[in-house]
């Protein structure tokens, strides 16, 4: 996998150590497992044990937010890497889940306090969603992983700077 376009910043030892969900959609489940097999290696690339990773699957993309909520809630996650695709149909039904699902799980990260990355494909046919999970490409799923990591270290050190504040 040649990874993600541009620089990807140094992870730190608490963004090794901590521990990531994968919370994945078990709709375009052939273009969601690429995405969890390329989140899953970036992570363990930079670092994090194997058992720091945990995949857990939902039926598709809508149930994703409701899922975070309650992984966060079972205290089982530092960060929740949230992987979907979502492929626009003839209906409307695209818009409303495509919107729902980045909504809720904007909410939830910014409700609960940690990071909540949407690593969600919201593309307009096939093959565009398989051009984006391309696991010898760059796959959206190393991404988001990457996002993840440098999220966990921001937060820590946003955590270290109040600590040092009081």
């Amino acid at each position: 996998m040649s990874g993600v376009r541009g620089a990807v910043e140094p992870v730190n030892e608490i963004a090794r150590q901590a521990h990531y969900v994968l919370l994945a959609a078990r709709f375009n489940d052939a273009i969601v497992s690429q995405l969890i097999e390329g989140a899953r290696a970036a992570l363990l690339a930079a670092g994090v044990a194997a058992d720091n990773i945990e995949v857990l699957r939902v039926p598709g993309a809508f149930e994703l937010p409701q899922a975070a909520a309650s992984v966060i809630g079972s205290g089982r996650a530092d960060a929740i890497i949230a992987l979907g695709t979502v492929i626009r149909g003839e209906t409307a039904h695209f818009e409303y889940v495509s919107g729902s699902c980045a909504h809720g799980l904007s909410q939830v990260g910014t409700q609960y306090g940690i990071p909540v990355l949407l690593g969600v494909l919201t593309t307009e046919n096939q093959q565009q969603a398989k051009q984006r999970a391309a696991l010898d490409g760059d796959n959206k799923g190393a991404e988001v992983a990457h996002a993840a990591l440098q999220m966990v270290a921001l937060y820590a050190q946003l955590d270290s700077t109040v600590v040092e504040a009081s």
